[in-house]
């Protein structure tokens, strides 16, 4: 009886911890959540409807990749300017399948432990998280590197969003006009 009584309390403990850490940053929809999709799936929609898009470059052990999630991709500001004028990709650096993007193929590089698109996006500066905002045309605009939080990434997104970047205004002097709306 007490070794049914100990596996049943193991059994319990196991359950609800798989529960807990069930990863959901991909797969989480709805009105107050980013919609994210693959950069296949990007692609494909950029080719219906054009727009720009970000690009979250992380990995699974990246604590301020977690982060990230948890409250500057949460923040109802970013998720509806994000929805109005992106699209949003998540990619796995680490990510060991291939992956197509602009009709050429990306392998998983071993001695990188990264997918070559990854690679190139953040020009071999394998540091995460790793934010990369590309055109309408699919082309890089920029890749910057390090945590954010929804009042940065918020302004940055709107300096892309906006173009200012097109018309040589710096990222600073965009900063000092913003009007914040978080």
């Amino acid at each position: 009886m007490r070794y049914i009584f100990s596996f049943l309390v193991l059994m319990s403990c196991l359950a609800f911890r798989l529960n807990v850490e069930k990863p959901t940053h991909l797969n989480r929809t709805g009105e107050d959540q980013i919609e994210w999709m693959s950069i296949e799936q990007a692609e494909e929609a950029c080719k219906k409807k054009p727009k720009k898009i970000f690009i979250d470059v992380y990995t699974d052990w990246c604590g301020w990749c977690k982060k990230m999630d948890k409250t500057t991709f949460a923040d109802p500001t970013v998720v509806k300017y994000v929805k109005e004028e992106f699209y949003a990709v998540k990619m796995d650096a680490e990510d060991q399948n291939n992956i197509i993007f602009k009709n050429k193929v990306f392998k998983f590089n071993p001695q990188q432990k990264a997918n070559e698109l990854a690679i190139l996006f953040l020009n071999g500066e394998m540091s995460y998280p790793t934010t990369v905002y590309l055109d309408e045309k699919l082309n890089v605009i920029k890749s910057m590197g390090g945590y954010l939080d929804a009042r940065q990434f918020n302004m940055i997104l709107h300096y892309f969003g906006q173009n200012a970047y097109k018309k040589k205004k710096s990222l600073e002097d965009f900063k000092k006009d913003f009007k914040e709306e978080i």
